[in-house]
């Protein structure tokens, strides 16, 4: 029996409507799953513009409503965490535990953000008669989704605050995994930030749980400064826009650190050009983490790499869901990761188009979509 979702659907010209798609019940390894709240991040409002129909949205967290016959994980009422990057388990890649670059199902890595295996049954959304996909395997953005059982992660917890725990499965995860899985930050190391967005404080309070002795945050924008002042920086250093490669910003993150760069450098402003940014803050023998997901072509002086610099491209975090996302659960339980700082505003699905306003003004720290 099919069910009515009342969904924000991106038309692929820029555009999106609130309306309503029509979701079949779930195949033997799907899972239904009534939308509780639904983090926004720039990626959702790029989908405005992939080409296609969609459901947007691709982090959130919601209850079980209906499940396949082959789910043993999770049944009708559980809370769940959903996550875009399901693992098949038995690619190359599953199997040396990068489940987030699954060679099957990730919808970044095996499907150019499109259709995988990773996806429910793609005639089970329909929009005006017609079968549409669900970004990122996901589609949030919806009263219902239906996705596959590996895009559910079971949360006990009593009076779950679903609003935070929305946001765990794109830029808190991103921004965390940069820091712990990614470059093993350890502890008593200086860090520089560049960007203090929702990513990039994020980090800010990854590397403070990690235990970072110096977290220097840059950004353009003195307001995000202070915010990141609160998820953990123990120096800012206030950007001009007219610094190229942010070369005068790493002078003074030297002049911080006693003439030496920091241990890591974490770039989260997604602008090309800061591609190579990092490289000019860490020390010799540093390790310089590009955590944005810049995807574009770019010149950088191979003199940044001097000397015995390490530069990564993480992507996810190298979120291994089952295992991450019950660490950062009990970490905003004991207080320690700050999901509800994070959270500047709540929104109903009817106000999207100011939410993307309020985020592309720099508003927020992070918006999200509330269902009833």
């Amino acid at each position: 029996m099919s069910k009515l979702s009342k969904s924000a659907v991106a038309k692929g010209d820029g555009t999106f409507s609130i309306c309503e798609v029509s979701i079949s019940d779930p195949e033997p390894d799907e899972v239904l799953v009534r939308m509780k709240a639904a983090g926004l991040c720039h990626t959702d409002y790029d989908s405005l513009s992939w080409g296609k129909p969609i459901v947007m949205g691709h982090e959130g967290a919601g209850v079980v409503e209906q499940v396949g016959a082959t789910v043993t994980s999770v049944k009708p009422g559980d809370q769940v965490i959903l996550n875009w990057a399901t693992p098949c388990m038995h690619c190359f890649q599953c199997q040396e535990g990068n489940q987030h670059i699954c060679e099957n199902n990730s919808p970044v890595v095996a499907g150019g953000n499109g259709h995988t295996p990773g996806q429910a049954t793609l005639g089970s959304t329909k929009w005006e008669g017609n079968p549409i996909e669900r970004a990122f395997n996901l589609g949030t953005l919806s009263e219902y989704t239906l996705v596959k059982e590996s895009a559910v992660v079971k949360v006990e917890e009593a009076n779950l605050n679903f609003s935070a725990a929305s946001i765990i499965s794109c830029g808190v995860m991103t921004g965390y995994g940069s820091v712990v899985n990614a470059a093993k930050l350890k502890a008593g190391s200086s860090v520089v930030v560049l960007g203090c967005g929702g990513v990039g404080l994020n980090v800010i309070n990854a590397c403070q749980i990690a235990g970072a002795s110096r977290i220097i945050a840059v950004d353009i924008n003195p307001a995000k400064l202070e915010m990141a002042k609160i998820f953990g920086a123990t120096e800012v250093i206030l950007a001009g826009k007219d610094d190229v490669g942010l070369i005068i910003a790493s002078g003074k993150v030297k002049e911080i650190l006693g003439g030496r760069g920091a241990d890591y450098a974490f770039e989260c402003t997604a602008i090309p050009a800061l591609g190579a940014a990092p490289l000019a803050m860490i020390r010799n023998a540093g390790t310089a983490v590009q955590v944005s997901g810049i995807e574009e072509e770019i010149t950088i002086d191979m003199r940044l790499f001097e000397w015995d610099k390490i530069y990564i491209n993480p992507l996810y975090g190298k979120c291994r869901p089952q295992i991450d996302f019950p660490v950062l659960m009990q970490l905003y339980k004991n207080g320690q990761l700050k999901l509800d700082q994070m959270i500047s505003k709540e929104y109903p699905l009817d106000d999207l188009q100011q939410a993307f306003d309020d985020m592309l003004a720099g508003v927020n720290a992070k918006g999200v979509i509330v269902f009833p």
